[in-house]
C-alpha cells in the first residue's frame, strides 16, 4: 500500500480507505494504492469482499490537477481493476464523489452513501469530458437525459436524486462503512457480471437523441466554457449507443484531445489559480485572522447595499449607515427590492429572504457601528470624503476593529494615515453588483498588519468571494490594467476603427462586453472623474477625448439613456450614438489624426496585449503576488473569457516571443511611452 491508501481487514472484509487531503484527489500514489489493495484482497482467501471509502468526510473529489502528464497506472487501469474484481466491491460514500471519484464509484458493484453526499462529473468545467468511462457507464445506469446533463453541464446532484435515479443503491443515515461491509458480505457469491456497468446495454437511440436535444440549449449558455460543452454533446451523440469498448475508446481519445487543447489548459489553469489566490507571502502566511461577528458598512448606495447583502447572505449581522434618513431608506428599499426579486425568480424562499433582510439594520450615526468588528466604507469616490469618514471612524470604532475602504483606485496609504491606527486599515475593493460578483481585491497597504490582511482574506472566503491581494497603486491590479485596455480602444477609435467594430472584435474574442458598452454600463463619468484626479502625464488624453466630450454633453451612458450608444426604451438593442461620429471627427481634427483601415486582429492584439504589458509592470513592482492572480482578477471582475485563462496565461499560449515582439513594435510607434517592456516580461522569453 501507499501512504495515502490504507488497507484494513475487518473480519472477512477488506476496508480500503483513501486519505489524501484535502479532497482525496486521485494522485499517482492513490491510483497505485487502489490497484494494489484490490489485487491484495482478491489474492487473500481470508477476504470475501471489499469496501472502498474516503476520509475527512469526503469520498474522492476528482483528479490531482497539479500532476504533470499521465504517469501509469492511469485511472482507467484502476477502474478496470475494481470492476473486474472477482470479489464484490462496495463504495461507502461520504461527502463528494466527483469526477474521477464518481468513476471509481461507478466501477464498484454497489454504492451506498450518506444523506449529504454529492455526485457529479464536473470535468466539463475544466474543458474536458470524463476520461475513465463515466461517459459510457453513467448513461447505462441512470436516465439518459440526467446523465447527459451531468456530463455536458457539470452540475452535481444530491444523494436523494442519486438514489431515485439509481446512481446509488441506498442512503445510509448511520455508519456508511459498516453498512457497506454488510452489503459486501451479502453480495458474496453473486454473479457480479450483472453489476458490472460495462456489461450493461447502451441507451436506446431515440432516448439518447431526445436527451441531447433537450440539454443542448442549456449547454450553449455556458459561454465561459468555450466550445467544451458543444464538443461533449457532439461526442455523446456519436458514442452513447455504441458497444461499451468502442464508445469508451472514442470517449477516451476525445478526453485526451480536449485535455491538450488550449481551452482545456486554460480552464484547468483558472481552477488552480482561483485556489492559489488565498496563499499569502511574507508575514501574513502565518498570521491568524481576527474574529468577525458583526459588520458595519458606511454608504447605502448601490455598492454599500450590495456589500450589506453579501454579509447578510452569509449569516453575518450588518449595520448599514448613511448620513441621512432619506439616503438610508433608499438603500434599505433597494435591498428589499433585490431580495423580493430573488423570491419572484425562485432563487430564494420568502422566509429565507425575510431572514436576510432582518440581518441588516439601518443607522444614521457613527455610534451605531462603534462595536463592529469590521467596518467597510463604501462612500463616494472622493479622497476628501473618505479621509473625513476615516477620521470619524478613528474616534468611535472599538480597538481591534478592521477598518476597510472600498475605494477602486485612491491611495489607501493616505487614507490610513489620517487615523491613529494605520495597521488596522485595509482595502476591500468589491465589484458591482457586490452581492453577485465573486471578485474581491484585498489591498495590502504599507502599514496594514498581517492579521488584518488575513482577516480580510478569511471573511472574503466566508462570504463566497474570491480574494486577490494587491498592493497600493492607482487602480490596484484591475483598474490600473483597465486604463491601458481602454486607452487602446479609444486610440483605435481615433485611428479609424468604428465603435461597433471595436466592441464586436473584443466580444468575439470572448470578452463579456466591448469596452465602449462597458463604459456606458458603468457610467462614462466614473472613469472621467478618476482620470481628472490623476497627475498630468499618467494617462493618454487623446485616447479619452471622446469620453470627455460625451461627459460634457451629459451623455453618460445607460443611466442617461445615451453614451457611446443610444438606449431607447422600446428598442430591443442599443444603437451607436450618432453624436460619437461627430466627436471622433472633432478629436481627429484637434489631434491631427488621419484615419486608416483597422482590422480585427489589430484591435484584439492592441487591447489584450496592452493588458499583458501593464500586468508585467504590476508583477515587476510587486503589486500582485503572481501572474495567475492577475488572471483571476480579469476573469472574475472584468469579463475576460475563462476559457482563455486570463490575459497573462493567454499571452503564454500565444507565445511570449510573439507577444514581446508585438509590444516592442508598439514601443517604436506614436504612443511608445505606454508600451515599455517590464523586466518581468523579458524574463519570459526563452
Amino acid at each position: 500500500m501507499t501512504s495515502v491508501v490504507t488497507y484494513v481487514i475487518s473480519d472477512d472484509v477488506a476496508v480500503v480507505r483513501v486519505s489524501n487531503p484535502p479532497v482525496n484527489a486521485l494522485s499517482l500514489d492513490v491510483r497505485q494504492g487502489l490497484i494494489d489493495a484490490v489485487r491484495r484482497a482478491n489474492a487473500d482467501v481470508a477476504v470475501t469482499a471489499i469496501v472502498i471509502t474516503g476520509s475527512s468526510n469526503t469520498f474522492i473529489a476528482g483528479a490531482d490537477l497539479r500532476e504533470q502528464g499521465t504517469p501509469s497506472p492511469i485511472l482507467p487501469d484502476v477502474i478496470s481493476e475494481i470492476e473486474s474484481s472477482v470479489k464484490p466491491v462496495v463504495a461507502a460514500i461520504e461527502g463528494q464523489a466527483l469526477g474521477g471519484g464518481l468513476e471509481i464509484a461507478l466501477a464498484c458493484h454497489y454504492r451506498l452513501a450518506v444523506p449529504n453526499a454529492q455526485f457529479g462529473t464536473p470535468e466539463i468545467k475544466l474543458g474536458i469530458v470524463p476520461g475513465a468511462g463515466a461517459t459510457q457507464r453513467l448513461p447505462r445506469l441512470i436516465d439518459v437525459k440526467l446523465a447527459v446533463e451531468m456530463i455536458a453541464i457539470g452540475n452535481a446532484i444530491d444523494a436523494k436524486v442519486a438514489q431515485t435515479s439509481g446512481l446509488i443503491d441506498r442512503i445510509v443515515d448511520g455508519d456508511v462503512v459498516a453498512a457497506a461491509m454488510d452489503q459486501a458480505r451479502a453480495a458474496t457469491g453473486e454473479d457480479l457480471d450483472r453489476r458490472r456497468l460495462s456489461r450493461w446495454p447502451a441507451p436506446d437511440a431515440a432516448a439518447a437523441t431526445a436527451a441531447i436535444a433537450a440539454v443542448e440549449p442549456i449547454a450553449k449558455k455556458q459561454r465561459a466554457l468555450g466550445v467544451a460543452p458543444s464538443k461533449a454533446l457532439a461526442l455523446l451523440s456519436r458514442t452513447l449507443t455504441k458497444l461499451f469498448a468502442e464508445g469508451f475508446a472514442e470517449d477516451r481519445q476525445a478526453f485526451l484531445e480536449m485535455k491538450a487543447s488550449p481551452e482545456g489548459q486554460a480552464l484547468r489553469h483558472v481552477f488552480l489559480a482561483e485556489r492559489a489566490t488565498k496563499k499569502l507571502d511574507g508575514p501574513a502566511a502565518d498570521a491568524k485572522p481576527r474574529d468577525i461577528t458583526r459588520v458595519g458598512i458606511i454608504g447605502a448606495g448601490t455598492m454599500g447595499a450590495g456589500i450589506a447583502m453579501t454579509f447578510a447572505d452569509a449569516g453575518i449581522p450588518v449595520t448599514l449607515m448613511e448620513i441621512s434618513e432619506e439616503n438610508l431608506n433608499r438603500g434599505l428599499a433597494r435591498i428589499r427590492q433585490s431580495y423580493d426579486g430573488s423570491v419572484k425568480a425562485g432563487r430564494a424562499t420568502r422566509a429565507a429572504a425575510d431572514e436576510r433582510i432582518a440581518r441588516i439594520v439601518g443607522a444614521v450615526d457613527y455610534v451605531a457601528i462603534a462595536d463592529a468588528d469590521l467596518i467597510i466604507e463604501a462612500a463616494f469616490e472622493s479622497m476628501a470624503i473618505k479621509k473625513d469618514i476615516f477620521r470619524k471612524l478613528d474616534a468611535v470604532a472599538k480597538l481591534g476593529a478592521v477598518l476597510a475602504t472600498n475605494t477602486s483606485y485612491l491611495d489607501i496609504d493616505a487614507i490610513a494615515a489620517i487615523t491613529s491606527r494605520p495597521r488596522d486599515v485595509v482595502g476591500m475593493h468589491y465589484f458591482s453588483p457586490a452581492n453577485v460578483m465573486k471578485l474581491l481585491e484585498v489591498v495590502n497597504a504599507a502599514k496594514t498588519a498581517p492579521e488584518v490582511l488575513v482577516t480580510a482574506m478569511n471573511i472574503a472566503g466566508k462570504t463566497g468571494k474570491i480574494p486577490v491581494v494587491a498592493k497600493v497603486c492607482h487602480g490596484f491590479i484591475g483598474n490600473r490594467m483597465l486604463r491601458a485596455y481602454n486607452r487602446e480602444a479609444g486610440l483605435l477609435l481615433l485611428e479609424g476603427a468604428t465603435l461597433a467594430q471595436v466592441d464586436k472584435a473584443l466580444k468575439d474574442f470572448g470578452m463579456a462586453m466591448g469596452p465602449f458598452a462597458v463604459a456606458d454600463l458603468s457610467g462614462i463619468d466614473v472613469g472621467h472623474k478618476a482620470r481628472n484626479e490623476m497627475a498630468t502625464g499618467t494617462f493618454e488624453p487623446k485616447a479619452f477625448a471622446v469620453h470627455a466630450a460625451l461627459v460634457e454633453a451629459n451623455h453618460l451612458g445607460q443611466k442617461t439613456g445615451s453614451g457611446f450608444y443610444v438606449y431607447a426604451k422600446d428598442a430591443k438593442e442599443s444603437a451607436p450614438n450618432p453624436l460619437v461620429s461627430e466627436l471622433v471627427a472633432s478629436a481627429r481634427a484637434v489631434y491631427r489624426v488621419t484615419p486608416r483601415e483597422i482590422v480585427t486582429d489589430e484591435i484584439v492584439s492592441r487591447c489584450i496585449f496592452a493588458l499583458v504589458a501593464e500586468g508585467a509592470h504590476i508583477l515587476e513592482e510587486g503589486i500582485a503576488q503572481r501572474a495567475s492572480d492577475i488572471d483571476v482578477v480579469y476573469i472574475n471582475g472584468y469579463g475576460f473569457p475563462r476559457y482563455r485563462g486570463g490575459p497573462m496565461f493567454h499571452a503564454g499560449l500565444v507565445g511570449w516571443p510573439k507577444v514581446i515582439a508585438f509590444i516592442e513594435a508598439q514601443a517604436e510607434g506614436p504612443f511608445a511611452k505606454w508600451w515599455t517592456l517590464a523586466p518581468w516580461l523579458l524574463k519570459q522569453r526563452p
